[in-house]
């Protein structure tokens, strides 16, 4: 991805899901393999002057939203894409700015759930993230994205 479209991904994040402004989330990369993002600790810390755990998953659910998203578009699917659910696990305090990659949970499944879209309008498809604070692993994200085909 070149560096006007991570920039139009961080943009499109900021204006549809105010949150990640807020956040200041950035996309720190992004590919069809994985998609990673970043945020500074100061607008995501807590009472323990770590990063709220809330921030942590919000990192990881824009990551992996972002992943299926930028696949679709490749694949020419223009597609209403939501999360149905997830599972967070908290490894370590987060103490300093952190990012969140997202990557498929079974990169094999895709071509089954591109198959299944255009064929019945709708497709989920599990996406992994992991968030890190430098080399500590901070939390695992695992979460069922559902696409709805725009026809």
């Amino acid at each position: 991805m070149t560096t006007e479209s991570t920039r139009d991904l961080e943009a499109y994040l900021h204006t549809h899901i105010p949150l990640s402004a807020a956040m200041q989330v950035a996309v720190t990369s992004a590919s069809a393999d994985a998609v990673a993002l970043s945020a500074p600790l100061a607008p995501n810390i807590n009472h323990r002057s770590t990063a709220f755990g809330g921030s942590l998953s919000t990192l990881a659910i824009l990551s992996a939203w972002a992943l299926v998203n930028l696949r679709l578009k490749a694949e020419g699917l223009p597609s209403r894409l939501v999360i149905q659910s997830n599972h967070m696990d908290y490894d370590a305090p987060v103490t300093g700015s952190f990012t969140a990659t997202a990557t498929l949970a079974d990169a094999t499944a895709w071509p089954s759930f591109v198959k299944m879209l255009t064929r019945k309008g709708r497709a989920r498809i599990v996406v992994q993230s992991v968030v890190r604070c430098g080399d500590v692993i901070g939390g695992r994200f695992e979460g069922e994205f559902v696409a709805f085909l725009n026809r």
